[in-house]
């Protein structure tokens, strides 16, 4: 695939475990908690033209910031991880694999069971 992507998480320890998992370069970059529209649009500035990804925590914080990007970023593709392990960085690493696998990155076979 040409187009570049990018991934946008919440914190750094999100950001590590799908790096562990993804088997491309894939740009991924963090919130860092709860965001404003004009911070958003600072952080992502750089990325303009880039296929969007948010893949946030099933939380309250994770949907607070995830509305914001569905209203600011329209084009965005949500990924979710399962509510029952509510945050990135507790999910699975099958889990995770299996869900950046189904939005056509390329993951680490040793991760799909």
């Amino acid at each position: 695939m040409s187009e570049e992507r990018l991934i946008i998480v919440e914190g750094g320890s999100d950001r590590k475990r799908l790096r562990r998992i993804l088997a491309e370069s894939v740009e991924i970059i963090c919130t860092n908690g709860t965001v404003s529209p004009y911070r958003l649009e600072e952080l992502l500035m750089p990325y303009e033209g880039w296929h969007l990804f948010v893949f946030l925590d099933a939380d309250a914080s994770g949907e607070k910031i995830r509305a914001l990007f569905k209203r600011e970023f329209p084009t965005a593709v949500h990924l979710y991880t399962e509510k029952v392990y509510k945050e990135v960085e507790t999910t699975p690493y099958e889990v995770l694999a299996t869900i950046l696998l189904g939005a056509d990155f390329k993951v680490r076979p040793e991760f799909l069971h």
